[in-house]
């Protein structure tokens, strides 16, 4: 078996690709530096990130295949599954090898998988526009807690740029333990020291705003009365609004 080394970056997996083909030796496996080595591996190498051999792959992959295509890759190592670069690897060697475009052909399990893993990623984008409750603290700041099934807030963050541009906001992902925050300018990457106090869904009474807590409590009342009990359905409840998503809500605290 051929291991493959590289630093666990989309800009490492496209130079594993051209490392592949330049090396005429392709990987059984894609490890990430500090992984465990697979059983019976007889040859491993590690493949140096080089941006220049990233972007010809890339660009590459521009010419042969649709921007849509090229977006489902992004999504697919957004995903974070197990085995997602491996999919990447061979779904991109299957289309350079490929004389014509395997973008619809379904029957292969690679395209197949590429697929049916960005449209999940795709969805959980949409939630966390859907789900995403902001909270104002004591420094004018809106701060939202979240925690998605995939690493989705990337795709995500546009959209709140352009939807609150006329206010400070932080989107933190508590599970990844990153954020975006956005200063009525641009929007830039951040890391909090101690982000524990975060996995409750809520910001500490101390941190919030002073009328923080009445609009909550305003807006869960709000919630309370637009509820009609006798038409509560539970399942279509968890349908339109995941689980894993509550403890981050206002209304469901």
């Amino acid at each position: 078996m051929l291991a493959y080394y590289y630093d666990k970056t989309f800009d490492g997996l496209l130079t594993a690709v051209f490392d592949a083909y330049s090396r005429k030796t392709f990987p059984d496996k894609l490890v990430g530096e500090g992984g465990i080595e697979p059983l019976f591996t007889d040859e491993r190498y590690t493949v140096i990130t080089q941006q220049d051999r990233a972007n010809r792959v890339w660009v590459a992959l521009q010419k042969i295949q649709s921007a849509l295509a090229c977006n489902m890759l992004t999504y697919v190592w957004l995903s974070e599954v197990e085995g997602y670069d491996d999919l990447l690897f061979r779904y991109i060697c299957k289309t350079f090898n490929s004389k014509q475009s395997i973008e619809t052909n379904f029957g292969d399990p690679d395209v197949l998988a590429v697929h049916q893993l960005a449209k999940k990623v795709n969805g959980e984008k949409h939630s966390l526009k859907q789900f995403v409750r902001f909270q104002k603290a004591a420094d004018e700041i809106y701060f939202a807690p979240v925690a998605p099934r995939y690493n989705s807030l990337p795709l995500a963050v546009n959209h709140f740029a352009d939807r609150f541009s006329d206010q400070r906001w932080v989107i933190y992902d508590v599970r990844r333990h990153y954020g975006f925050y956005y200063d009525l300018k641009n929007v830039a990457e951040i890391t909090l020291d101690d982000d524990s106090q975060l996995l409750g869904g809520k910001l500490d009474e101390k941190l919030m705003a002073e009328d923080e807590k009445l609009f909550q409590e305003l807006w869960k009342g709000y919630f309370k009365a637009m509820t009609i009990k006798e038409r509560i359905n539970l399942k279509l409840h968890r349908q339109h609004m995941p689980k894993r998503f509550w403890k981050f809500l206002t209304e469901k605290q």
